[in-house]
């Protein structure tokens, strides 16, 4: 495990970064892509005995962000499964599935934005056999790329967790959506009509409090992309001969990763780091935009991608808190 992040920084540079421009210009990522994370062993990181600690996680998670968002968006969502099966007390579900998940051999995407806020996007009803799922999942990423779904919905002060194929039907439809930036990414609305699903899908059933709760690391690990970019874009100013820029944008780098860590300790305070660290990699493309010059502009720039990816990353996995810490930043 010593050379994980050397390992994925490598994968970053000689594979996702090369091909960025053409994933962010044709909006798909190679499956090729997919299967050399899976032959770094990628997609088991969020199992519990994967003996990784917080900054290899952390290292590569930011790492891949600043090779290929759209890559490392969609392989994200992956790992939401992965642990989700890990906890379940469903023992017919962990031992049919989660072996593949972790090998990358099934790849899995998550819908569970629906119930944070209230009332829930996504609700469910108890019937005979299972529940009956309604509403709308606005952002579900990797439809065309994923095998397994984990869709939640809330029943009073309940999340339910089942896990689903994403195949569409009458009670199910996924509408794509056009993005800014990262539209490799294959995000879809996921449209709820009276959708059951059985018992025997469900892995989990909690409490709305005890959920909120423990989303606590996936917001610190949410982090991780705006970083990657930066150091992406501290890269290009840097080889840019700016030195001296690149420098004072990676001492921010260094103080919001700190805040960061220490808002798992202190959760309160993760908003304000998150919003700090979509700001830092927004100021940091504009930055790049202003040393690459004219070219920054031109179609296929890595700097004019780089800037949308940012904005991308302004409300990518946001809240409410984020977003009212990103406009008191601007306001400064």
């Amino acid at each position: 495990m010593a050379d994980l992040v050397s390992r994925a920084r490598a994968l970053a540079d000689d594979l996702l970064f090369p091909a960025a421009a053409e994933v962010d210009r044709l909006g798909v990522v190679p499956r090729s892509h997919f299967d050399a994370l899976a032959e770094e062993g990628f997609y088991g990181l969020a199992a519990p005995d994967s003996g990784v600690d917080l900054d290899q996680l952390v290292g590569v998670l930011e790492a891949l962000a600043g090779g290929c968002l759209s890559t490392a968006f969609t392989w994200l969502q992956h790992h939401g499964l992965v642990a989700g099966l890990a906890a379940t007390d469903r023992e017919d579900l962990r031992e049919r599935y989660l072996p593949d998940l972790i090998s990358g051999r099934l790849r899995a995407g998550v819908a569970y934005a629906g119930v944070i806020p209230t009332p829930p996007k996504v609700r469910v009803q108890r019937v005979d056999g299972g529940y009956r799922f309604d509403g709308e999942a606005p952002f579900v990423s990797g439809w065309d790329a994923i095998d397994l779904l984990q869709l939640s919905g809330r029943d009073g002060d309940t999340v339910v967790n089942a896990l689903v194929s994403p195949i569409v039907g009458h009670s199910l439809v996924a509408e794509p959506l056009t993005l800014l930036a990262a539209q490799g990414t294959a995000t879809v609305r996921l449209k709820l009509d009276n959708h059951f699903i059985p018992d025997e899908s469900v892995f989990a059933q909690v409490s709305y409090d005890k959920f909120v709760a423990g989303n606590t690391f996936a917001a610190r690990l949410n982090g991780c992309a705006p970083l990657g970019l930066a150091e992406r874009c501290a890269c290009l100013i840097e080889a840019a001969g700016e030195e001296e820029t690149a420098t004072a944008l990676r001492s921010e780098q260094d103080e919001i990763r700190r805040r960061l860590n220490a808002g798992l300790a202190d959760p309160a305070t993760l908003p304000a780091a998150r919003a700090a660290g979509a700001d830092l990699a927004y100021r940091s493309a504009g930055a790049l935009a202003a040393a690459t010059g004219s070219r920054a502009v031109l179609a296929g720039a890595h700097a004019g991608r780089l800037v949308r990816e940012a904005t991308f990353l302004l409300v990518a996995a946001s809240r409410p808190e984020i977003r009212a810490g990103l406009l008191a930043l601007a306001r400064r």
